[in-house]
């Protein structure tokens, strides 16, 4: 079991708080309203009522010894900048700011941010590839255009072995798993005489570019 803080239990935070939760995981959470704090009580380990713009409150929390904590507090970005910078200051070992915009999410990286959360962004990305490509079940952006994709077997990919797909070499993406959705075996890091089969569901990692020309063909 981990430790974990939420700051800030809107909607986005509420769902964090929420699903870490559930995870088995202890959980604090903490809002100025009396009222949200009400709502996450029964869904998270504590629930406080109190202002995490004071450093000093801040500080009475034991935040240092979090395995992370969570800053999202709505549209309100000088809140969360400056929550994001005492979180610094006190040592915490791993921040992760909900940006309201880009700029925002400069300015928290920064102060202090270990990672930016931009979740409409990375929803909207999400949900046009899924439009965009069917076939694609899931989507995680990483730095610099990469991204690992899990994608539902091509049909023109059915029945051959990834030698003859060689798609490292011809588009520069690599096949970091496989997993067949009948038996749900998982093969990662699968062998090169491996055969394509139609329940197989691929995980892919390259420049996104590279990926949709590797599920195109």
């Amino acid at each position: 079991m981990k430790r974990f803080c939420v700051i800030g239990v809107g909607n986005f935070g509420y769902y964090i708080a929420k699903a870490l939760y559930e995870e088995g995981h202890d959980v604090i959470a903490i809002d100025m309203s009396q009222e949200k704090v009400q709502g996450v009580m029964n869904h998270c380990t504590i629930a406080i009522h109190g202002d995490a713009a004071n450093k000093e409150f801040l500080a009475s929390q034991g935040l240092e010894e979090m395995e992370a904590v969570v800053v999202s507090t709505g549209q309100r970005s000088h809140l969360s900048t400056l929550i994001t910078l005492f979180l610094k200051e006190l040592k915490v070992k791993r921040v992760l700011a909900k940006a309201v915009n880009e700029d925002h999410g400069r300015i928290l990286k920064k102060v202090g941010a270990t990672e930016v959360i931009h979740p409409e962004k990375d929803m909207a990305i999400k949900t046009a590839r899924t439009l965009s490509y069917p076939n694609i079940l899931d989507f995680i952006p990483l730095a610099e255009e990469y991204s690992i994709t899990e994608v539902a077997a091509p049909k023109s990919y059915i029945g051959k072995d990834l030698i003859t797909l060689d798609i490292r070499r011809k588009h520069q993406v690599t096949i970091i798993a496989l997993k067949d959705v009948v038996t749900d075996h998982f093969i990662p890091v699968p062998p090169p005489d491996y055969v394509i089969k139609d329940s197989d569901v691929l995980i892919l990692l390259g420049r996104r570019e590279d990926i949709d020309k590797a599920i195109k063909e």
